[in-house]
């Protein structure tokens, strides 16, 4: 099942109608800053499983 651009605003006009355009758009800055925080913590997690290269060599006694 496809959506047509024709179904695509009807979806729009109608949830501005039954929502307000306030509302929509408080959900449209939550949905953008949700998916914001994904990438960053996805990022991030990348950025833990690198390996260190500083400081990361072993102190060996003789």
């Amino acid at each position: 099942m496809r959506l047509g651009t024709s179904e695509i605003v009807l979806i729009i006009i109608l949830a501005l109608v039954i929502f307000g355009g306030g509302k929509v758009a408080g959900v449209g800055k939550a949905l953008g800053q949700s998916i914001h925080d994904f990438k960053k913590s996805l990022k991030d997690d990348a950025d833990d499983k690198k390996p260190e290269t500083e400081g990361s060599e072993a102190v060996s006694k003789d």
